[in-house]
């Protein structure tokens, strides 16, 4: 299977460097945030695009990936507002788009157990928090993934305000801190990570996931929740 990257910060690099253990080639890489290249470039037989670029540059980066007709991963996180704008493109082109704030199966699974004790919790005098922890040159702040989880809990039915909190600091992968507080109780869930390459493995099987498939998803759809 072959990837073009999009991107060369973090992330990139180690989409780049982990691609060949789950038998994928880098077909090419787009470093700038801009991917004007994408208009011109051969890069030859090209299976899915993965964009880990800058907020600014996906609505525009989707647009030109979809004139070439090739299906697209999003980790890029911060570009919601454009979301809509995105889907249309995608609708028109019919390919395949799977965009996520987060590739960690396990926070997926967090995800589902965070969206299931807000519910249980909506019919119990107790508050809710979200907080987050992820290294300091890290932009959005609250991450997608904590704006992910407070949907979750929304839509499982907790109706309570949800405190949502955010720190950044040194080289912390990300942390995410789920919490209901009770007048003599506290229950609180945590989802650590410990090595962000997961990030990469995770962008790389969303990959092959998408290989064929057409429409938008997410990674709830991957994994089957």
């Amino acid at each position: 299977m072959r990837l073009v990257l999009i991107g060369h910060g973090r992330m990139g690099r180690l989409v780049e460097q982990h691609a060949a253990s789950h038998d994928c080639e880098i077909a090419g890489i787009v470093r700038s945030h801009s991917a004007s290249d994408l208009e011109f470039l051969d890069f030859g037989k090209v299976d899915v695009v993965i964009d880990f670029s800058h907020a600014a540059g996906v609505c525009a980066n989707v647009e030109r990936v979809a004139s070439r007709g090739w299906n697209l991963v999003i980790g890029t996180t911060g570009w919601q507002a454009d979301e809509a704008a995105c889907r249309q493109i995608v609708e028109r082109a019919g390919i395949g788009v799977l965009a996520s704030a987060n590739f960690s199966i396990g926070v997926h699974i967090f995800r589902a157990v965070a969206a299931e004790a807000a519910r249980r919790f909506n019919g119990v005098e107790a508050g809710a928090w979200i907080h987050e922890l992820h290294h300091s040159a890290k932009k959005d702040a609250p991450s997608g993934t904590a704006l992910m989880l407070k949907q979750a809990m929304e839509q499982a039915g907790y109706s309570r305000p949800i405190d949502v909190s955010s720190t950044r600091a040194g080289s912390i992968p990300g942390t995410h801190q789920i919490g209901f507080d009770a007048q003599a109780e506290t229950v609180t869930l945590t989802h650590t990570v410990r090595d962000r390459a997961v990030f990469a493995h995770g962008a790389i099987a969303a990959a092959k996931w998408l290989l064929g498939r057409r429409g938008w998803f997410s990674m709830s759809d991957m994994v089957g929740q």
